[in-house]
């Protein structure tokens, strides 16, 4: 049973940072592609970044130049900094894996809020 673990998400003032942390457990957890998606109140989700094993990178146009992800294979492990945080970053955010069969895998999601 692969499983995707978040954590660090949380509330934050504008103009802040948070960074997001997604563990990849279990068997078949070499992933190709990881990276993060996100859903605000009703909306749909959408994606944020991915990163290839390889290292390539793909960002929402929303997001570029304030978020960075990045891995580490050793740990299965992808990450997310998020830095200049606006208010309509405000959504569940949700790590993602496909695998080297294109079997998709979601993590249970993470709350982050950019509120004052």
């Amino acid at each position: 049973q692969v499983q995707l673990v978040e954590s660090g998400g949380g509330l934050v003032q504008p103009g802040g940072s948070l960074r997001l942390s997604c563990a990849a457990s279990g068997s078949s957890s070499r992933f190709n592609t990881m990276g993060w998606y996100r859903q605000a109140p009703g909306k749909q989700r959408e994606l944020v970044a991915t990163i290839t094993r390889a290292g390539v990178i793909m960002y929402a146009d929303s997001v570029k130049g304030r978020f960075t992800v990045s891995r580490d294979n050793a740990k299965n492990t992808v990450y997310l900094q998020m830095n200049s945080l606006k208010p309509e970053d405000t959504a569940v955010y949700y790590c993602y894996g496909r695998d080297f069969r294109g079997v998709d895998y979601w993590g249970q999601g993470t709350q982050v809020t950019a509120s004052s």
